[in-house]
């Protein structure tokens, strides 16, 4: 690692330290994990100290009634474990229904696009595996802010103003989020004093109290009310689950590791299988060529991605083959140096809005966690007088017939929220993650050869300016991107978005952890509010 070799505007170091480190996208809540660690927790305590007072104090990006995945590192085992806690759709939802209610696409607002929210089912089967301490102890940050009021940091007023309209559809939604009828602004303190009740009776009766009983019975009332067809059964009968992370060796011993489908971590994955095909130090970071390869390879993963990835307990996802090198350079081959393609999906052989955090504690424990509610408050449902929004992930089920994503009863949507990791000779390195729909893999592409290929420091490696591939030619670049580098990828036949004109292009955390010595360095997005925090 090479600390400022290369530059870029930044206000933020590295933070550097040896017993402990939370990364996340908003201070209270890096402090929140960080207490935990200082009072003896583990990575995973607080980790979900973190992720539960983010439920708190980013409310518009994720929440209780959202979805979660984790990659968890255990060093006593030296093992990478992984966790899907997204929830299915509901039993009574099929593609047809939907169909015949005029939709032509998956509608993203209202009851239809709710499915089961998996988080807290996620949160218990961690906890049980890995934890140290009880949500009755982990909750009482999130329960306090919730109580007492916090006050609101920029970014994320700047988004919760975003959702104004959003939230004003519904008399519970416009009640709870925009209170004397607009979203708080920055430095104003807010109080949700209904989550803060909820949260407690799941601090004193656990994660039951909310997937059965009257917190159940609001959330379907909810959904219901507004065109939906969640059940309280179908809330009682979801758990969550362990899956074996999927992984490409990229080079020198590194390995990166991502969650299987119904997960899109497999985007990022066939990205770096590509990516890894071009020699990229000779192409020279930050240059045209670079830029090109990457935004290549980007196109034709997302191409076969958005064609294969669904939930695989109902259909068919060819992981294997879509990694397998004879593939990849299939792909590969498919690259024009001096024009862009159109991305379409290929053929494999046949083989049977949202919040990152990352922690590292001082026994060699690392947390690579990711929670959402998916686009701002998702849904724009308040379960009745629980304080809780809920997510709509169904929005990005397929409505056409036959798809492997195509909506069914009791299946798990394409998912965009990926956590990262990175094993270097078989040992824990980096958990990392860049939260933001369509931009994670994205992140994970581009933040993740900052990181190997370049040897950037983790703070260096976020504040790096990137690209969004946004469809078709279609691709922005942030301002930092020079003019000459603009009109040299115009000139190979890339669609450029209007420079300046207002993206996000994700929001990233970083820990890498010195394999010999354990010192933890962490980075923090400088494009969101956030923090890395150590002792």
């Amino acid at each position: 690692m090479n600390f400022e070799q290369f530059q870029f505007p930044s206000r933020r170091s590295n933070i550097i330290a040896h017993n402990g480190l939370v990364a996340t996208s908003q201070p209270l809540a890096a402090m929140a994990g960080l207490d935990v660690l200082k009072a003896g927790g583990n990575a995973l305590d607080a980790a979900i100290a973190t992720v539960a007072t983010l439920c708190v104090v980013e409310p518009c990006s994720t929440g209780i009634g959202g979805d979660a995945f984790a990659l968890i590192w255990q060093a006593d085992e030296q093992k990478l474990y992984g966790l899907n806690a997204s929830g299915p759709a509901p039993m009574g939802l099929t593609a047809d229904f939907v169909r015949s209610q005029g939709h032509k696409e998956f509608p993203a607002i209202g009851g239809l696009a709710v499915t089961v929210p998996g988080s807290l089912r996620g949160w218990q089967l961690a906890l049980e595996r890995f934890g140290s301490m009880g949500l009755d102890t982990l909750l009482q940050r999130p329960i306090a802010y919730a109580r007492d009021g916090y006050p609101v940091s920029q970014r994320i007023a700047r988004s919760w103003h975003l959702s104004t309209e959003k939230m004003s559809r519904l008399p519970d939604s416009k009640r709870v989020w925009l209170p004397n009828g607009r979203s708080p602004r920055a430095a104003e303190l807010f109080q949700n004093p209904e989550f803060a009740r909820t949260l407690q009776t799941i601090a004193e009766n656990g994660v039951e109290a909310f997937y059965q009983g009257d917190i159940a019975r609001q959330i379907a009332q909810a959904i219901q009310a507004d065109g939906g067809v969640l059940t309280e059964d179908d809330l009682a009968r979801y758990q969550a689950e362990w899956v074996e992370p999927i992984s490409v060796e990229y080079k020198d011993g590194i390995v990166f590791h991502e969650i299987p489908p119904n997960g899109q971590g497999l985007t990022a994955l066939l990205a770096i299988n590509i990516a890894k095909q071009f020699d990229l130090p000779a192409l020279g970071y930050g240059t045209a060529d670079y830029y090109h390869a990457l935004i290549e390879a980007m196109k034709l993963a997302f191409a076969d991605a958005h064609a294969t990835i669904a939930d695989p307990r109902q259909a068919n996802v060819p992981i294997a083959a879509l990694l397998s090198d004879s593939y990849t350079q299939s792909r590969h081959a498919l690259i024009q140096p001096g024009s862009a393609l159109q991305p379409t999906p290929g053929t494999p052989q046949t083989i049977g809005d949202t919040v990152y955090l990352t922690v590292a504690d001082g026994n060699g424990n690392m947390v690579s966690w990711i929670q959402s509610l998916y686009m701002g408050f998702g849904s724009g449902i308040t379960a009745g007088s629980t304080g809780v929004q809920l997510q709509n992930r169904g929005a990005n089920f397929s409505l056409e017939p036959g798809h492997p994503n195509e909506a069914a009863p009791g299946k798990r949507p394409y998912h965009t929220i990926i956590p990262g990791f990175i094993t270097k000779d078989g040992q824990a390195w980096s958990s990392f993650g860049v939260m933001g729909g369509f931009m994670q893999p994205q992140g994970h592409l581009q933040v993740g050869l900052n990181l190997v290929e370049f040897g950037m420091d983790p703070q260096t490696a976020l504040d790096a300016p990137r690209f969004n591939w946004l469809k078709d030619k279609q691709v922005a670049l942030e301002t930092a991107v020079s003019d000459e580098i603009r009109q040299n990828l115009q000139n190979r036949g890339h669609d450029l978005w209007e420079k300046g004109k207002p993206l996000h292009y994700g929001g990233g955390q970083v820990i890498v952890r010195h394999p010999e010595s354990g010192v933890l360095i962490g980075g923090s997005e400088p494009r969101n509010d956030g923090t890395a925090v150590g002792w």
